[in-house]
Parts: structure tokens; C-alpha cells; sequence
């Protein structure tokens, strides 16, 4: 039986992750008329974003929390395991940001970046968000927790089809010649 906030964690973090879902859906099913990445980068629309996201990182951890190894799985998995994939995936997501810029995350126009991690993923934030959640779910062993960590990976996952076709819009040949030679994840 879940307490009461394990079950607001895991409604806010289902809530979070399905208006996440639905935006990327309706850019990808109708890109001509998307909500992501927006066609006017507002401070509102910014907000709700990494609202969403925090708010799905933020229940994961604390599921995972209330439910602190509930697979008793060994101590060098959770550790060895799982917090080297939350600092592998915090490293990545810190030095992409510095590559792109705040603005250029949340969805503003900018220079296309094809050096740095970008020579090896088109979307190292998101396979680094995506890498924390799963470092998390791992350290914690909380079963919880991993349904909501699993569910924002699937998000996280879904963004970048929603962005490719502002992006080849947006850069045009450039961003079609990388496209062909870097991966969509890694």
C-alpha cells in the first residue's frame, strides 16, 4: 500500500510525464501545428517544460526513497551501478547545456552543434536525463520508483522525433547531412 506521498509522487510524476507524452505526440502527428519545440519560445511555455521534467525526476527519487531497496538487490549493484550512472548522466547533461546554451534547451533558436558530445548523439541531454533516471531506479531498487523512471525514459525518449522536423525546417541541409552521419541517441 502505497502512504500518501508515494501516491502523490506517483500521480504528479504519471500527470508530468502524460503532458510531456501528449505535446511530443501532437508535434509528431501534426508538425505543421506543434507545441514542441514551440514556435515562440515563452517564459511560460519554458517553465512548464522543466516543471514536467523536474516534477518526473523528482517523484522517481522520491519513490525511490520510501521504497529504498525494496528488490534487495546487492549494495555494489545499486552502488557500483547505479550512482555511476547518475554522475556519468549529470556530466553529460552539464557539459550539454554549456554546449548549447539554457535557451537553445528549453527550446529557442540557436547554432546547430555537431562537435563536442554532439558528434556522437544528436540528443546526448536527452540519453543523459534518460541515463539518470535509469542510474536512479538502479541505486534505489525501488520497484516504484522504476515504473516511473521507465515511463520517463519513454518521454524523454519521444522528444527528439518531435524536434527532428522543426530541426531539418529550422537548418535545413546542414542539419539533414547530420542527421545521416550521427546517431539519433548514441
Amino acid at each position: 500500500m502505497l502512504s500518501n506521498i508515494e501516491l502523490l509522487a506517483v500521480l504528479v510524476g504519471g500527470v508530468a510525464g502524460c503532458y510531456l507524452l501528449a505535446a511530443f505526440g501532437w508535434s509528431i502527428a501534426f508538425p505543421e501545428r506543434r507545441i514542441w519545440p514551440p514556435k515562440q519560445a515563452t517564459t511560460g511555455i519554458k517553465l512548464r517544460v522543466w516543471f514536467a521534467t523536474i516534477s518526473i525526476f523528482t517523484a522517481t527519487f522520491i519513490l525511490g526513497i520510501a521504497n529504498w531497496n525494496s528488490f534487495g538487490w546487492p549494495i555494489s549493484v545499486r552502488w557500483g551501478i547505479g550512482l555511476s550512472l547518475i554522475i556519468l548522466g549529470n556530466v553529460v547533461v552539464s557539459i550539454g547545456v554549456r554546449k548549447i546554451g539554457f535557451g537553445a534547451t528549453s527550446g529557442e533558436v540557436a547554432e546547430l552543434k555537431t562537435d563536442g558530445l554532439y558528434r556522437y548523439s544528436r540528443n546526448p541531454q536527452y540519453v543523459a536525463d534518460m541515463t539518470i533516471l535509469v542510474g536512479w531506479a538502479v541505486l534505489s531498487a525501488s520497484g516504484w520508483a522504476i515504473l516511473v523512471a521507465v515511463f520517463g525514459v519513454i518521454v524523454l525518449a519521444a522528444a527528439p522525433f518531435a524536434e527532428e522536423p522543426w530541426l531539418e525546417d529550422t537548418y535545413g541541409k546542414d542539419y539533414l547531412a547530420y542527421k545521416r552521419r550521427v546517431r539519433r541517441y548514441v
